[in-house]
């Protein structure tokens, strides 16, 4: 694993293999299922092909992907980090928290940091981030991060439809 970036409270890491009992946790979370969707992960064994498939191979790939974001204790409380969608024409700032830590500012505080890191360490002019038009919570942290609403859209078949915002990091 490697730090991607620390925080006053947290500190961001690429995810290993090790991680996916909490992957699994987080993805099944009744929370997760119902913003963000389903991913068809049921099993801790279908949670470790997942973070496979989703976050360590495009780690591999890509050389950024989705981060384990754990309190300065070790414990860990969400992901965020870059995503590359096929049907998206740049990478996009994601992130996920267990609900026992929503509405505490880490979402706010390892978003920035990620920013940072995309600018300074990947050398990104322009970031993406997405979230249903109802999401409230997740439109005020792309807000307060600098991102403005570009347009609606519908990332497949099955999406009943996303706000899509964007930053230049320029």
């Amino acid at each position: 694993m490697k730090k991607i970036c620390e925080t006053e409270r947290l500190t961001v890491r690429t995810m290993t293999i090790d991680d996916a009992p909490f992957f699994h946790a987080l993805v099944t979370d009744p929370c997760y299922l119902r913003i963000i969707g389903d991913s068809g992960v049921r099993t801790l064994e279908q949670a470790r092909a997942s973070l496979t498939e989703r976050v360590l191979v495009p780690q591999a790939e890509l050389g950024y992907s989705r981060y384990l974001v754990q309190l300065h204790d070790g414990t860990a409380i969400g992901s965020c980090g870059l995503v590359r969608r096929p049907t998206l024409d740049g990478p996009d700032l994601g992130y996920a928290y267990l609900p026992a830590y929503w509405g505490r500012g880490y979402a706010v505080e390892a978003a920035r940091a990620i920013v940072e890191h995309a600018q300074r360490d990947i050398g990104m002019t322009r970031l993406l981030g997405i979230t249903s038009p109802d999401n409230t919570a997740s439109i005020g942290v792309l807000t307060k991060l600098g991102f403005r609403f570009e347009r609606f859209t519908y990332l497949d078949a099955a999406d009943t439809g996303t706000n899509v915002y964007s930053r230049d990091l320029t």
